[in-house]
């Protein structure tokens, strides 16, 4: 599937007004967010949602999320409880995508919760993303901007080496802040506020504000409530090897805080400084560079991170890269 002459936009008036009118026309553009690029479609037209699926090659019954420009729009979508509600008020916008029952009269495609009750919604704080979503005038359906199930694009130059030909376009606004995907918070029925995807909103920044949250992360290949909850995911083509010391002979390392005696000559430090948000922040990137320099035949070791903080969500990615594939 490569048909589209697929166009870079720059990052201006001109640039939004050009994605606005193949978003407008059904076609498909990739925009920037502070976690990482979404693959942009208008939620609203089924066709070209599906054409997001085929392009990525995502499997039909994971969701997507759909992306609004504020808060007032996100609760015309969705149903949201108390905890919800304040967790909107505290973290729109930003890295945090909530899940709830949709409303009735939403307008969403269906095809955007592969079959759920539920629609996963999310105000994006980055200002291009923010831009195009106001001139736009409606939600837009945007999981990454990747091959499914491969490393999640944080440059536009990473999306257009794997969507070129496949996509209408990519809005360039720079390399993404937060560097991994967004936290997905979803609701049980008395309330409760549950953590379905660790992101870029930690575990403690949400308890702080909402009290509990039941924090037992979902992993559901077969039907999964959220985006974000398949086993194997977020991959490069060489193996991940999690917790080393140091690197065996022959593989790669990925390192964090201060490096071992012993490093490999193929490395990227995450941090040096023991830094979780820049490390976060070069994840993608570090996982995508080590996997052009090593290939598929490749191994990664990567150094302990610990799980506090953003290092939840460093780790759960590390830990679905490194998951057995078929």
């Amino acid at each position: 599937m490569k048909d589209r002459n697929t166009i870079r936009f720059s990052d201006s008036d001109r640039g939004i007004r050009a994605a606005i009118s193949f978003l407008q026309k059904g076609g498909l553009v990739a925009f920037p967010t502070e976690t990482v690029y979404g693959l942009g479609a208008d939620a609203r037209d089924e066709r070209a949602v599906a054409d997001i699926y085929r392009a990525k090659g995502r499997p039909a019954h994971n969701p997507v999320i759909v992306h609004v420009a504020d808060a007032t729009a996100g609760q015309r979508l969705i149903d949201l409880p108390e905890a919800g509600l304040k967790a909107a008020e505290v973290f729109w916008p930003g890295p945090l995508t909530l899940v709830a029952p949709v409303r009735e009269n939403s307008g969403i495609a269906p095809i955007c919760r592969a079959g759920a009750e539920t629609l996963a919604v999310r105000v994006p704080e980055h200002r291009l993303a923010q831009a195009l979503l106001k001139a736009f005038s409606g939600p837009l359906a945007a999981p990454s901007a990747n091959r499914s199930g491969q490393v999640s694009p944080t440059h536009a130059d990473h999306v257009m080496e794997e969507l070129s030909g496949r996509i209408d376009g990519v809005l360039d606004g720079g390399p993404c802040a937060v560097g991994l995907e967004s936290t997905i918070l979803g609701f049980d029925a008395d309330g409760t506020a549950r953590l379905l995807r660790p992101g870029g909103v930690s575990l403690e920044d949400l308890e702080r504000a909402l009290g509990t949250v039941h924090s037992d992360t979902i992993i559901d290949d077969t039907a999964p409530s959220a985006p974000g909850q398949l086993s194997s995911h977020y991959a490069p083509g060489a193996r991940v090897r999690l917790n080393a010391d140091a690197p065996s002979l022959g593989e790669a390392w990925l390192g964090f805080g201060p490096d071992p005696d012993r490093v490999s000559a193929i490395s990227i430090n995450l941090s040096p400084s023991g830094n979780l948000e820049e490390a976060g922040a070069n994840l993608f990137a570090a996982l995508r560079q080590l996997d052009e320099w090593l290939g598929e035949s490749g191994v990664i070791a990567v150094a302990p991170i610990p799980e506090i903080g953003l290092g939840c969500a460093i780790n759960d990615r590390l830990s679905r890269a490194a998951a057995p594939r078929d």
